[in-house]
């Protein structure tokens, strides 16, 4: 055990000197970071919500006032195709660009990128704390403007990326009752190779004679309190090929995130979290090629600070809006009384019978805690029917 624990620990802290943030998407996990569990088969979530950043800057000799606003609105539907995989479809369907005024169409993309992403998970020894996982996924440029300030880079290309994904649970048997900790690598290819970053039409700007490329990150923990929930999580990006001098956002940069979930139904979670900036390089973009001006004060290609609202939604099955922690419970019930049959039967076979003999007691005691929370949940089921009745 003690192994086991060391391990992860070593994977955890290269993983935070190695990486970046992902893609804001819905599913298991943090506001960055993904768990390596995947959502049940047959379940239909939602997820949308908006990320904003605001600040006063001056521009020019003249140092004229203005208000930079970075405002995104994103939205996800994940589907569980079977107990193992996971697809998910998330458009961008607001994005401030800083290029014009008011919501004009240079200032504002709407919609931005479309984000598709198949994501398999759930892998483990049976209840281990440990779970593992890969996802897969592509940006598909459905905006009309790319290369956007104060956002990770994009050039309007058709970008793959895939993540390895791991999580420990303190409570293997009930894993959103107890703390987690999840870790993610990835890398990603941006496809930007000969495309124009800054519409020039005279084709002064230097473009990408060669593919940019990233390492992503993360690293975070998840702490539940009855209807709440709390997470502290680091992310970043590391460019493994830089793209050229005409794009915004090339430096590496790296964010502490803290987030708060409010779970008043289990359908239903409303979440809300805070950027703020840890590291970040020096302004490495050449202005002079650029469509925007640099401000005149230290304001670097990502903001100091970012907020986070977000609702996710269960759509199918359902049967959520009702009880549906009673009916995982007895499932569970099942399956664990199919387990210890089969067990049982080994047991009079194997050479080893004391190891067995263990085996089945760590089930037995898994399932007596199973029984004993789905009986707390029908006895507060009778205790509402009968106040309703009053």
């Amino acid at each position: 055990m003690c192994r086991r624990y060391c391990l992860f620990v070593f994977f955890s802290v290269f993983v935070v000197f190695n990486l970046w943030a992902t893609t804001r998407e819905g599913g298991k996990g943090l506001m960055y970071v993904h768990s390596a569990r995947v959502i049940n088969k047959g379940y239909l979530e939602f997820y949308g919500g908006t990320r904003f950043f605001g600040k006063v800057a001056s521009f020019g000799t003249a140092n004229r006032a203005y208000t930079l606003w970075n405002v995104q609105g994103f939205s996800s539907f994940n589907y569980g195709v079977s107990h193992h995989l996971e697809f998910a479809v998330s458009p961008i369907f607001y994005q401030d660009t800083n290029r014009g005024s008011g919501f004009s169409k240079e200032a504002v993309d709407s919609p931005d990128d479309l984000f598709l992403s198949i994501k398999l998970g759930s892998f483990g020894a049976l209840e281990s704390p440990f779970l593992f996982g890969g996802m897969l996924y592509t940006r598909i440029p459905t905006a009309r403007q790319h290369n956007i300030i104060y956002e990770p880079y994009s050039a309007g290309s058709v970008e793959v990326g895939i993540t390895g994904l791991a999580s420990y649970f303190h409570n293997p048997i009930f894993p959103d009752a107890g703390w987690s900790i999840h870790a993610n690598l990835g890398y990603l290819n941006h496809n930007d190779v000969g495309k124009d970053l800054t519409g020039d039409s005279l084709n002064l700007a230097p473009t990408p004679t060669s593919m940019s490329s990233e390492f992503l990150f993360g690293l975070g923990l998840r702490y539940p309190a009855e209807t709440f929930d709390f997470s502290v999580e680091i992310n970043g990006r590391y460019f493994l090929t830089q793209p050229p001098v005409s794009a915004y956002s090339r430096e590496y940069v790296s964010y502490l995130t803290t987030g708060v979930y409010y779970k008043p139904y289990p359908w239903v979670t409303f979440e809300m979290g805070i950027d703020l900036r840890l590291i970040s390089q020096e302004d490495l973009t050449d202005y002079t090629v650029t469509p925007r001006p640099k401000p005149q004060e230290n304001f670097p290609n990502y903001p100091s600070w970012r907020g986070i609202l977000g609702v996710k939604l269960a759509i199918f099955p359902t049967s959520l809006y009702a009880s549906p922690e009673e009916k995982l419970l007895k499932k569970k019930a099942t399956d664990r009384k199919t387990i210890l049959e089969r067990m049982m039967k080994e047991q009079t076979t194997t050479k080893n019978a004391e190891s067995e003999l263990s085996r089945i007691k760590a089930e037995r005691k898994k399932a007596e805690e199973e029984l004993q929370r789905l009986r707390k949940l029908l006895e507060a089921e009778k205790k509402k029917k009968k106040e309703k009745k009053k």
